[in-house]
């Protein structure tokens, strides 16, 4: 599919999918950041040697890892997920694609 189409299926169709199942999963945020065009992807890249950018990133946000970890051992968050993997493999490239989880440390830039 081209970039818009893509685009706009993860935020027109995906994204409201996972807020049909936000509840079940006791989500408590759900981010998409899409990779734009701009001449600064290349500024950044150059010096690290980076590769080609993704398409873009999600971050869905749990209350703690172990609110997930409890959360993802019922068949209901199960099924969710299991809906939500289908769906992406419809227009995502689920092996190239990177999942993983993280713990943020904030850091204030004055």
């Amino acid at each position: 599919m081209s970039d818009q189409e893509f685009r706009d299926y993860w935020l027109n169709h995906h994204g409201p999918l996972v807020k049909s199942v936000a509840e079940t999963l006791q989500a408590k945020k759900y981010v998409q950041s899409h990779t734009i065009d701009s001449p600064l992807n290349g500024v950044a890249q150059a010096p690290r040697m980076s590769k080609t950018p993704y398409d873009g990133i999600t971050e869905v946000w749990w209350e703690s890892h172990d609110a997930l970890a409890a959360i993802v051992q019922t068949p209901e968050a199960q099924e969710a997920l299991g809906t939500l993997v289908q769906d992406e493999a419809k227009f995502c490239d689920l092996p190239n694609c990177s999942v993983f989880l993280t713990e943020e440390h904030l850091s204030l830039i004055h």
